[in-house]
């Protein structure tokens, strides 16, 4: 996937959820926009390397949007948009190994008993169905080690209690997790953080649910799924 171009300059703070503060190259102080609901742990440290990309629609308030922010363990994609095209390009090019016998993919496809929407539907040519939900994990702990969700998320529940559905009608119920931090090797639920959606995919696990995780690498200009790697519960 191709980036944006993107400047350089060092995070000030991020505040308002949306919203944070960059010194740029020039010495100037802009506000840009946070693509990204999560607490952001490990990823909002003063003083750290962000990087920006600029838009030229003159009707968008912040015109800057944070996009990369480089830790000790890695750059970290922290716009969590990006996780989708990421996956999406991935299955295009039938790169996730247990989704490749699908030809047809539809993005944004409503869930089929209501509440909202799946990130993707994967077709095969015998008509078979798999209702595919992405998260974007971005939380470092230690040693490569990742989770998710990095704050409580009643959503994150919502789309593995959809998925459990699924596979109770009969279709595959996936979970993608993509690890948009570069230096994550391995991705866990959050206990701590968020103990309801644990033993929520605890139990999706158990009904049938797939999960996988895959890492991710970038270049500052472009940015891919290049791994698969471990999940563990």
């Amino acid at each position: 996937m191709k980036l944006p171009e993107l400047q350089s300059g060092v995070l000030i703070r991020r505040y308002k959820r949306f919203l944070a503060d960059i010194e740029t190259q020039s010495g100037d102080t802009i506000t840009v926009h946070c693509p990204n609901t999560g607490a952001m742990t490990g990823c909002t440290e003063p003083g750290s390397i962000a990087y920006y990309s600029v838009s030229d629609n003159p009707k968008r308030k912040y015109s800057c949007t944070l996009e990369i922010v480089a830790t000790d363990a890695g750059l970290v994609s922290v716009n969590t948009g990006r996780a989708n095209a990421l996956v999406a390009e991935a299955l295009a090019q039938q790169q996730l190994a247990p989704l490749a016998n699908y030809a047809e993919i539809k993005a944004e496809a409503k869930i089929p008993d209501g509440g909202g929407r799946f990130d993707f539907l994967a077709c095969n040519a015998e008509g078979a169905r798999a209702y595919i939900e992405v998260k974007s994990a971005t939380l470092y702990i230690d040693a490569g080690r990742g989770a998710f969700p990095d704050a409580v998320s009643e959503r994150a529940l919502k789309h593995v209690h959809a998925l459990q559905r699924m596979v109770a009608a009969g279709h595959r119920g996936v979970l993608i997790f993509c690890a948009q931090h570069c230096g994550i090797d391995q991705v866990s639920p959050a206990h701590a953080i968020d103990p309801a959606y644990a033993r929520g995919l605890a139990e999706g696990l158990a009904a049938g649910i797939e999960v996988y995780a895959v890492g991710c690498t970038t270049d500052l200009h472009t940015m891919r799924i290049d791994r698969q790697i471990d999940f563990t519960i």
